[in-house]
């Protein structure tokens, strides 16, 4: 299980570093730092916010019933394989950060 947790990691060292430097965010154009999804699905989380210490994420989230921001368990997002073909969440690796306000949704 370990082995798996590591191939899935969605928070890198460079991200945490990004995150840190960015602090917290308190705008209605808080900055979107990272982009995870469902490779099966609609779900995406943009995150803008993230705690090292209970391994949590803060950011705007689509694709279910409403959109809306709030909190989300990384280690969730980590752990979760998504029907029908088992795939893990996803992190955008060519996603740029940018405004929340310049998001095309």
């Amino acid at each position: 299980m370990k082995q798996e947790r590591l191939q899935n990691q969605l928070i890198t060292r460079e991200l945490k570093a990004r995150f840190n430097e960015i602090g917290r965010q308190n705008s209605e154009d808080s900055i979107i730092i990272a982009k995870f999804f469902n490779p099966c699905g609609a779900a995406t989380w943009y995150l803008t916010e993230y705690a090292e210490g209970n391994n949590t994420g803060f950011g705007y989230v689509t694709g279910f019933d409403v959109d809306e921001w709030g909190s989300v368990s990384i280690t969730e997002l980590e752990a979760l394989r998504c029907p029908p073909l088992g795939l893990p969440i996803e992190r955008d690796l060519y996603f740029d950060e940018c405004p929340f306000s310049k998001l095309k949704l």
